[in-house]
């Protein structure tokens, strides 16, 4: 039987869905694995205020949901956190890195042990992604801290409480690669992400209700109550007023940046081409030195060549003098002494 179930990729529902315990319970463990026996859940719900892209002087709220709970398991409490995230946007990594580092550092997110003394708790994040990741095709990933002997590369499978405090375990839903794949019970849960189930309505997906098991049915029961819900449908769109919004934002500043890219490409050519202008300016006033000084050089070269030649011809003129004075002295000196 087909029926009708509100779209829990918005905040709206994801959060209406997940304010039933049993619903909370269910979904969790079906995607950790682990049987969680009780939660409690941490409200995280958060509002900005942003400046419009049309006119500064204008605020929008931007509605932000993290939901986070202290679950206990037979192994024990641990901290669950998760993100919803329908669309792409730049700042996805440096939220989800704030957001995970400030559950880290909540003093708060800890447990009393036997002790007496306080003692943080384990974290598992869980991600639902509107956006598909280099990893294709694979619509849920689970990321799981290994610990090896680094030597021979063994995998070692005792554990250490120092290690879980310090790693988290994590998994990653692919809501555009879940497309009708339904090869566990887990993907046949997360069916209601999949979004080739909408209706001509975007807030509204059809699922037929026979496909899920019993135990899953209070889920399904859940989204339909919100799909007959008029404060969610009005929030649902809210919700797309504000994604259509940042949209415009990031192709109004894309166009922007591209035109302040190609107005300083401009402006740091003409820069080079007057850097370059003024180089062979340089180049050429150079130039016009070196042939003066290679004139002068010239020149004094010529003046040294003719005071040479002119030293020439006195040394001959000498030499002539002192040939013609010998022969006077040799002639008088046969005049003088005759043989």
């Amino acid at each position: 039987m087909q029926v009708e179930i509100a779209n829990p990729i918005y905040d709206v529902v994801f959060k209406y869905m997940m304010e039933d315990n049993a619903v909370a319970r269910l979904l969790i463990s079906s995607i950790i694995g682990e049987e969680v026996i009780s939660l409690e859940p941490k409200p995280q719900e958060r509002t900005t205020e942003v400046k419009t892209v049309a006119d500064d002087d204008k605020t929008l709220t931007v509605y932000r949901l993290d939901f986070s709970a202290k679950i206990k398991t037979p192994d024990g409490h641990k901290l669950i956190i998760i993100e919803m995230q329908k669309a792409s946007y730049p700042t996805d990594i440096r939220r989800f890195r704030m957001y995970l580092g400030e559950q880290y550092t909540d003093v708060n997110n800890s447990e009393i042990i036997d002790d007496g003394s306080r003692e943080p708790l384990q974290i598992y994040s869980i991600y639902f992604l509107g956006k598909d990741l280099e990893i294709c095709d694979t619509p849920v990933l689970s990321v799981f801290p290994e610990i090896r002997d680094l030597a021979t590369q063994e995998v070692i499978h005792g554990r250490s409480r120092f290690i879980e405090l310090l790693n988290h375990k994590c998994w990653i839903v692919q809501i555009n690669c879940l497309k009708k794949r339904r090869r566990n019970e887990l993907e046949l849960l997360l069916s209601v992400f999949d979004q080739l189930n909408r209706t001509d309505d975007r807030h509204i997906l059809n699922v037929n209700e026979k496909d899920f098991p019993e135990k899953y049915r209070p889920l399904i029961r859940r989204l339909k109550m919100a799909a007959g819900n008029r404060e969610i449908k009005k929030q649902m769109k809210d919700e797309d007023t504000v994604l259509e919004y940042f949209r415009n934002w990031e192709r109004i500043s894309r166009a922007k940046g591209r035109e302040e890219g190609r107005k300083e490409g401009r402006e740091e050519m003409e820069e080079i081409v007057a850097e370059k202008d003024k180089a062979l300016e340089e180049n050429k006033k150079a130039l016009k030195e070196n042939k003066k000084a290679l004139e002068e050089n010239k020149k004094a070269l010529e003046a040294k060549d003719k005071a040479l030649e002119a030293k020439d011809k006195a040394l001959e003129a000498n030499q002539k003098l002192i040939e013609a004075q010998n022969k006077e002295l040799e002639e008088l000196r046969r005049r003088k002494f005759p043989l």
